[in-house]
């Protein structure tokens, strides 16, 4: 669901950004965009997959998930602030890295930019402000 709409987002970015600078194949930007955070999204999804069954692999056997379900998962790994923060980790770092390398991308392959913070994250104002906008008009003709 988060990925979903951070999906939805980095193509938004796009196609602003490729609107603005007036590149070539505009939609081929937007949907390549798209397409590579997915990717490394999935990527760091499998990932994260198998680091958590490594963590767990003492607890290995047919006997994983026999006693209480999946809860039986859970009750050592993530519980306490500890886990809380391991569970946040896992869940929200394949969007993070998904993130930063289309904004890699954008910036060095679209825009042809150096590569500095300022540069890599720009355009996310301007996009946030146009979301509001929108809102904005479509509250307006109601």
């Amino acid at each position: 669901m988060i990925g979903a709409v951070f999906t939805i987002f980095v193509a938004m970015w796009f196609y602003q950004t490729a609107k603005q600078a007036k590149v070539d194949n505009m939609f081929y930007w937007v949907a390549g965009g798209a397409a590579a955070f997915f990717a490394i999204q999935a990527l760091f999804v499998y990932s994260d997959v198998s680091i958590l069954e490594a963590f767990r692999s003492s607890e290995g056997g047919a006997a994983y998930e026999a006693v209480n379900g999946a809860d039986r998962k859970n009750e050592g790994d993530f519980q306490g602030f500890g886990g809380v923060l391991e569970s946040l980790f896992f869940e929200l770092m394949p969007q993070v890295a998904g993130f930063v390398a289309v904004a890699f991308i954008r910036n060095r392959f679209m825009l042809k930019e150096e590569l500095t913070v300022k540069n890599l994250f720009s355009g996310l104002k301007e996009l946030f402000q146009s979301i509001k906008q929108s809102f904005k008009t479509t509250a307006n003709q109601e």
